[in-house]
């Protein structure tokens, strides 16, 4: 599955985490421990931690003057890895033109550097998601580290049946405002489903009664690797995508990114009052320069995510866990680090969830055996029409016919800036 990873471009950090001659940031993707910086021009390097020398660390060197100098020896790098000096070594005997620090291609868009870990010499296009391409003034980009693996993580963004207990257990239509969509998500916990293979990877629709002659949709997309689009929003303006970055195998990094005008999520109740547990803030500890120190949450295993049982017991907050992501971080970091599949029980709301791990297997079993190039990667373009949402049809509507029709209506930030 790393090889899978390999071929693609990873959002790896906000471009604002670099400032220009400023500190080397520690950066684990993919298992390795790299060092990110910016240099006096505003290129991005990656590099390997590890000073080609001696091995001693380069998150300890000087970023000066256009590369990271290794302050054991003198040694300096520029942002593609090659030797620009050899201070130590006397000016007849340098071999500087023989010495290269391991770097990766980084490159910046819409206030993230990207990463390619990939063997090509000529890296694949960036991925033409909706969200990834529009300005960094469009979107708004949050990051949140998971203590547990990519996909384990992920998969929470395609179960769509959780959202009527993790998150909305303590919640009735009653409380709602007469007009919310949500009712049909908290009058009828127990949706049924439409799933399928797409060309970027897989979709579910999720459906119930939606009153009289009526149908409720809920859809939602993976995207290979690693991205997802939840159905949170109104499906013609919900621009809002998200990836699960692995940093090793028992950590990940959430990325997400939101159309800056999209309307907000509703999360109050008929009276204006925000719903208990509802918080949707970022709850962060302070940055720190290890390999696990970037964009941790407060609430964390040794805490019991912050669990209030007084607030749980009282049936307000079912979980009696404050924010959206905040509880789904609890429950899939209390699976362990990698859940034991073995021990799952699968139902019908897990559809969506077997889909896509037999879609992955077959996509990184066509790369490891056939040398397949997996989709996405040559072809980024498959990705750029696919949207998630919810939405209410007439009752007599198929699952694609009701796909097709809000996808030509749905707002199209991109095409609208060109135009």
């Amino acid at each position: 599955m790393g090889q899978l990873m390999r071929q693609y471009w990873l959002p790896a950090a906000m471009s604002s985490e670099l400032p220009r001659d400023g500190a080397p940031m520690r950066l684990m993707l993919l298992g390795e421990q790299l060092i990110a910086f910016r240099d006096s021009k505003g290129r991005v390097g990656v590099l390997d931690h590890k000073c080609p020398h001696r091995c001693a660390s380069l998150f300890l060197g000087r970023n000066e003057e256009g590369g990271l100098r290794c302050v054991y020896h003198g040694w300096k790098f520029d942002a593609e890895g090659n030797c620009v000096d050899m201070p130590s070594v006397p000016p007849q005997r340098d071999f500087k033109h023989l010495v290269k620090a391991k770097a990766y291609q980084a490159v910046e868009r819409n206030g993230l550097v990207w990463v390619y870990m990939g063997e090509r010499r000529e890296a694949p296009p960036l991925p033409a998601i909706e969200a990834t391409l529009l300005p960094e003034t469009e979107v708004q980009i949050a990051f949140v580290q998971r203590e547990c693996n990519w996909l384990q993580a992920l998969e929470g963004d395609i179960d769509t049946c959780h959202f009527g207990f993790l998150h909305a257990g303590g919640i009735n239509a009653q409380m709602l405002p007469d007009d919310s969509i949500f009712r049909y998500t908290v009058t009828n916990r127990a949706p049924d489903y439409h799933v399928a293979d797409t060309d970027a990877g897989t979709m579910y629709a999720a459906y119930r009664d939606g009153g009289p002659d009526q149908t409720y949709w809920r859809f939602a997309n993976f995207m290979l690797p690693f991205w997802t689009q939840t159905p949170q929003g109104k499906f013609a303006t919900h621009l809002h995508n998200r990836a699960w970055v692995p940093m090793d195998d028992h950590h990940t990094m959430f990325v997400s990114l939101r159309w800056r005008h999209e309307p907000p999520f509703v999360t109050d109740d008929k009276e204006g009052r925000l719903m208990p547990g509802f918080s949707r803030a970022f709850d962060y500890l302070p940055n720190t320069t290890d390999w696990y120190g970037r964009w941790r949450l407060r609430g964390r295993p040794e805490n019991d995510w912050l669990i209030d049982r007084e607030a749980q017991a009282s049936g307000g907050n079912y979980t009696g866990i404050n924010g959206i992501h905040a509880q789904d971080q609890a429950v899939t970091e209390s699976m362990g680090p990698i859940t034991d599949h073995l021990a799952e029980h699968l139902g019908p709301s897990d559809m969506m969830i077997m889909r896509t791990r037999r879609r992955l297997l077959k996509v990184a079993r066509a790369l490891r055996d056939k040398g397949e190039v997996p989709p996405g990667v040559d072809d980024p373009q498959i990705m750029h029409p696919v949207r998630s949402g919810d939405f209410v049809t007439d009752a007599g509507l198929g699952w694609r016919e009701a796909y097709d029709s809000q996808m030509r209506a749905a707002v199209r930030p991109l095409r609208q800036a060109a135009e």
